[in-house]
């Protein structure tokens, strides 16, 4: 009746048939809600699991390797800004791509979402089986990615069928957190995200000359690869480090203090063995070099690998390739390698290629020389910015000033022919093994003969310029290389089974107003390169240094001492290392090739490379490598020839990595013309008759 309610419920709530649709606890909008809930807690737990594996298989290895390469953001020039970006794409870039994937597969149901979740699960557990399985098992390639596919699949159905594992993994989600954090505040990389202080104290002024001081530092040079057989510079290959060499005080017996710059420079410019293991920055070394001169003398520094000088003493160089894009393309070359189910050198030294000074826009007018075989041309294009910035300021000024110059040459990646021509080779080519570490000796004599070039632009700018004879000029290298079969680098084995090509370094000095060349083979070690440069330009030095001046009594033993890690010194022994002969050429490198019978095929990479050669670009197909079938013995040679004429006999080896049984370096550029060349590869037979295979 009119005025009493329509249900029964006197309160007049909402029962069950209650058209609002609301209900009490036990009702189904309750059990709706519990379930969207219990969704999702789920969705929840799937992205925990995601983020531990992640985590696991991309986050901590990547940043691992980063941070103990602080060298790496240094030579990239990266700020703080880009450094903490670069962390945190590495750190949320893969877990979202992944979790959203599998967010995406709840549009298909509850059975997709389960399943989808679960083939992640698996696929991520695999490339965690490949990255443990390369550090603990001896298998690669194939092998090794079965195991890791059986491994993944197995941890797929323990996790679909027990609790355990997905508690373990949603423990692990904590992972990226802890890996960010030691990245940031315990890494060596950490001094350069969060650097402390900028200190150093200045050097005094003693009474005295203080001339222009000129410091060009190479990289990765052994004294031996300089040496003639008579155990001096050969000045047919290198005539411009000769010519140094006639000028200037030869320190034969030196030895640099590492294999590793990070290390070996700090080292030569405090005047102090290496510790610890800091980054090579000034915050961690605050007594250096620049520091000491930054009173007196105007400091122009071009820093390769190393911020030694601070930002208050030195102009900002001209700088490689930097910004966000170049560290996620070399990012994302470390995680490959990282994640790859075969070895590889993980290194972030391998970005390290000094940019043109035509690809850093710098004007290349310079007067020609007379020489008409000198590519000056091609030589003025390729060569280094940073070495062009360091060419531009050896000028005259009212203020005595220091340039210091670090140079990537001829440290690899090897890519530059005598003449001054580039070329291009794959930036996995072994470096170790059978006929892979010849072709890396003659790859690295060939950027030699360019860095000797250098040497003799260095010396002609300062002639032009009337700094010669006043200043003094120091040239020296960081540390060398070993090319011994078998030790190839400069790790433990190369320091071990060939000092000789790891440890001793050319060092020169030529103090000003010296003419006449000397050599002087006392015991060198590289902490002795400041006190040196100190005594010599009548600075006192206010810090105790553990080197040596050279104007000082040399040492009376004769041991020296290698650090491949701070604070673990390694005795090594000998003294000025015996030359070791270049690669002989083969009997028919640099005759003529008539017309041969076809006999067998071969693929070689870039084989267009040949149709349209324009040697006015300073660019040339200087490098040819490729594979012949597995029925040609390991051992053959091969002769490659361009234009009817022989430029280099190279040996079929094992297939590497990258499907390849050999490679040759035409370091001739002379065999080049403008426009279509020919390329043929020939087998040699073992009467030595040739048969032409075909090229595809």
């Amino acid at each position: 009746m009119p005025g009493q309610p329509a249900s029964g419920n006197p309160a007049g709530g909402s029962g069950p048939g209650d058209p609002s649709g609301r209900s009490g606890p036990g009702g189904s909008a309750g059990r709706h809600d519990r379930a969207g809930r219990a969704g999702w807690l789920a969705e929840l737990g799937r992205l925990a699991e995601v983020t531990g594996l992640v985590g696991l298989v991309v986050t901590q290895p990547l940043l691992d390797v980063l941070g103990r390469s602080p060298d790496f953001f240094l030579f990239h020039r990266a700020d703080r800004g880009e450094i903490l970006l670069l962390v945190a794409l590495v750190a949320l870039v893969p877990t979202v791509a992944v979790a959203l994937l599998g967010a995406l597969s709840r549009l298909a149901g509850r059975t997709t979402r389960s399943a989808t979740h679960t083939l992640l699960v698996g696929l991520l557990l695999a490339a965690l089986a490949v990255q443990v399985g390369r550090h603990g098992t001896p298998l690669r390639g194939v092998p090794l990615l079965l195991l890791a596919a059986l491994a993944g699949a197995a941890g797929a159905a323990a996790h679909r069928r027990w609790r355990a594992p997905g508690r373990a993994l949603r423990l692990a989600a904590a992972g990226p957190l802890l890996f960010v954090g030691l990245f940031v505040f315990a890494s060596p990389t950490s001094t350069v995200v969060l650097p402390r202080g900028e200190g150093g104290a200045t050097g005094v002024a003693r009474p005295g000359n203080h001339p222009p001081v000129v410091v060009l530092v190479l990289d990765e040079l052994p004294l031996v690869s300089l040496l003639g057989p008579d155990g001096r510079i050969d000045a047919a290959r290198f005539p411009h480090f000769a010519e140094l060499a006639g000028g200037s005080t030869w320190y034969r017996n030196a030895t640099g203090v590492s294999g590793w710059t990070p290390y070996a420079l700090p080292a030569m410019l405090t005047g102090r063995y290496p510790q610890r293991e800091s980054a090579p920055h000034y915050s961690q070394y605050p007594d250096n070099l620049f520091t000491a001169f930054g009173g007196l003398y105007d400091v122009r520094a071009e820093e390769s690998i190393t911020r030694l000088c601070p930002p208050s003493r030195c102009e900002q160089p001209v700088s490689p390739e930097q910004g966000m894009g170049v560290l996620l393309r070399q990012a994302g070359g470390l995680l490959r390698q990282v994640t790859a189910p075969v070895d590889s050198r993980v290194d972030p030294e391998d970005s390290y290629r000094e940019r043109t000074r035509a690809e850093a826009g710098i004007d290349a007018a310079e007067p020609v020389p007379a020489d008409p075989k000198f590519r000056w041309d091609s030589l003025n294009d390729n060569q280094p910015a940073r070495f062009t910035s360091f060419l531009a300021g050896l000028r005259p000024a009212s203020r005595p000033t220091l340039h210091f110059l670090h140079l990537l040459m001829p440290h690899s990646p090897w890519a530059y022919l005598p003449s001054g021509v580039r070329y291009d080779a794959p930036d996995d080519l072994p470096n170790d093994g059978d006929g892979w570490t010849e072709l890396a000796r003659r790859r690295h004599l060939a950027q030699l003969g360019y860095t000797d070039r250098l040497i003799g632009e260095t010396l002609r700018t300062l002639r032009a310029t009337g700094l010669y004879d006043q200043s003094l000029l120091v040239v020296t290298a960081d540390h060398g290389v070993s090319f011994t079969p078998g030790v190839q680098g400069r790790g433990m084995d190369a320091i071990r089974a060939a000092p000789g090509e790891v440890a001793w370094v050319p060092m020169f000095v030529k103090t000003p107003g010296q003419r006449a060349g000397r050599i002087d083979d006392r015991n060198w070690q590289h902490v002795d390169l400041l006190p040196t440069i100190a005594d010599e330009a009548a600075i006192r030095l206010p810090w105790p240094v553990d080197g040596r001046s050279a104007r000082q009594t040399p040492r009376a033993e004769a041991g020296k001492v290698f650090y491949d890690r701070p604070g673990q010194p390694i005795p090594i022994t000998g003294g000025v290392p015996a030359p070791i002969a270049p690669p002989a050429p083969h009997p028919l490198v640099g005759t003529a090739v008539g017309d041969r019978p076809t006999d067998g095929t071969a693929r070689v990479a870039d084989l267009a490379g040949f149709g349209a050669v324009d040697p006015d670009t300073g660019r040339l197909p200087a490098a040819v490598w490729g594979d012949v079938p597995d029925e040609v013995p390991d051992g053959t040679p091969l002769a490659v020839a361009v234009n009817g004429r022989v430029g280099a006999v190279v040996p079929v080896v094992p297939r590497d990595a990258g499907g390849r049984r050999f490679a040759a370096l035409l370091a001739d550029d002379r065999l080049f013309h403008a426009g279509t060349n020919r390329l043929e590869v020939y087998r040699v037979a073992p009467d030595g008759t040739l048969r032409r295979l075909t090229l595809s």
